[in-house]
């Protein structure tokens, strides 16, 4: 049964109305009711199914919002968590609440945008992305519904990262834990996320996919590939330049070793096409301790 608007949770968050509903549980708009301003903030509240319920999978769950929490408290265009809590054995996630509209609006199915708009999505998105990555932390469900134009100042904001799902597949066997299907959204995901092994170069797949849907008005579920090497099919049809062809052509590679590795590097690329100069990118230290799928 659903919240009924009016709600009160944790004694502050105050039901407004039923965003919607999915995989892992429901979504609301919710009031902080204990700060103490005549126009209270909105929070995003999430209730979680009860087979996400394990005690390993929340705090999985915990640890990596804290760190989310962090990240997003120094970037403002990282939507932050806010909280997280158990009341009447359901556990809940609080999030901000973003005033615009997500790219969904913009980037549609059967509508063509500009190279100069492909250039600039880029440009303003990739950054966030690198931001991401330099600190370990791998997306692994961008999409257009999952970045917000902010109202105020027209900014992009990151959103709603695959950790939920991703912690709906956790399962303990003999003391270790481990995956079982992978986070994502089809069409946006590459075959190593596919497999339950992503990389920082899956989230480049993602937005390189995002970057032909704009420019091709083709969903990414529906992009065709070469039947010999599972290459994205893309060109034809499309006005674009070769520079920015060939920088989403290697976004979108097949085989993750072949992509640009990170956000970083990737919007080094993009830099290339309006910087007659452009400036050798700062790379984040190798994590030596990290396992690749990437062979």
């Amino acid at each position: 049964m659903v919240l009924a608007n009016g709600t009160i949770l944790r004694k502050r968050y105050e039901i407004i109305q039923l965003l919607g509903r999915g995989g892992f549980g429901e979504t609301y708009l919710a009031e902080d009711i204990e700060v103490q301003l005549a126009t209270k903030p909105k929070r995003v509240v999430k209730r979680l199914l009860p087979q996400m319920m394990q005690p390993v999978i929340l705090d999985l769950f915990k640890k990596e919002a804290a760190t989310l929490d962090r990240l997003g408290e120094n970037n403002s265009q990282i939507a932050r968590f806010f909280d997280y809590f158990q009341e009447n054995q359901e556990f809940y996630l609080v999030q901000g609440f973003i005033e615009g509209h997500n790219l969904s609006h913009e980037i549609t199915q059967g509508k063509k945008l500009s190279e100069s708009y492909v250039i600039q999505l880029l440009s303003d998105f990739l950054p966030i992305l690198a931001y991401l990555h330099q600190n370990q932390i791998i997306h692994r469900d961008i999409k257009p519904e999952n970045i917000m134009r902010r109202n105020s100042d027209g900014k992009l904001v990151l959103i709603d990262f695959g950790i939920v799902k991703e912690m709906g597949s956790v399962v303990v066997s003999q003391g270790q834990t481990r995956y079982t299907v992978s986070a994502g959204t089809p069409g946006y995901m590459p075959i190593e996320q596919q497999v339950g092994k992503p990389e920082y170069s899956s989230d480049i797949y993602a937005v390189g996919v995002m970057a032909i849907f704009a420019l091709t008005g083709i969903s990414p579920d529906k992009l065709p590939l070469d039947k010999r090497t599972r290459e994205v099919v893309w060109r034809q049809g499309t006005s674009v330049s070769e520079g920015l062809a060939n920088i989403l052509d290697k976004m979108v590679r097949y085989n993750c070793s072949h992509r640009y590795q990170d956000a970083t590097e990737a919007l080094a690329a993009i830099q290339s096409l309006t910087s007659p100069l452009p400036t050798k990118p700062s790379l984040p230290p190798p994590n030596l301790n990290r396992r690749t799928f990437c062979k």
